[in-house]
């Protein structure tokens, strides 16, 4: 089945739900390799974005803090369970307004079926209540 690229229907379905756990940022240098069992971490990494300064992985707080990794940040993930398209027009911009109006940061990554957001952990419940309310405007 193909994603959604309305953004009226997207927004109506939009279905926001909260993963389990809490997530960090980790950067994987590549020019700073050690000890670490990378490939492992990588492994279990949630995410892996590829960048010139390296690799940077989104992991579970407590992975993270068992490779003894620095990391940046402790974030919530909100999935938005509406099946998108990687066609659509305006979700993010949609997504990334409301949460902007109340001041709640928002790393977005997508994936073939789904749109994710990472919020700092204090705002995952502001979060949620604000793309409930997104849900609900006509």
């Amino acid at each position: 089945m193909a994603g959604l690229t309305d953004l009226g229907a997207l927004l109506r379905d939009l279905s926001p739900s909260v993963r389990d756990g809490r997530f960090v940022y980790v950067l994987r240098a590549d020019d700073t390799l050690d000890d670490y069992d990378w490939e492992a971490l990588e492994v279990e990494a949630q995410a892996v974005i590829v960048e010139e300064e390296g690799r940077t992985l989104v992991l579970e707080e407590e992975v993270a803090l068992d490779y003894d990794k620095q990391f940046v940040g402790v974030f919530g993930w909100i999935t938005l369970e509406v099946h998108s398209s990687l066609q659509a027009v305006g979700l993010t911009a949609a997504v990334s307004t409301a949460l902007a109006g109340a001041g709640i940061s928002c790393n977005m990554l997508a994936g073939l079926h789904h749109d994710h957001l990472l919020v700092p952990i204090d705002s995952v419940s502001s979060a949620l209540e604000i793309l409930e309310r997104l849900t609900a405007t006509p």
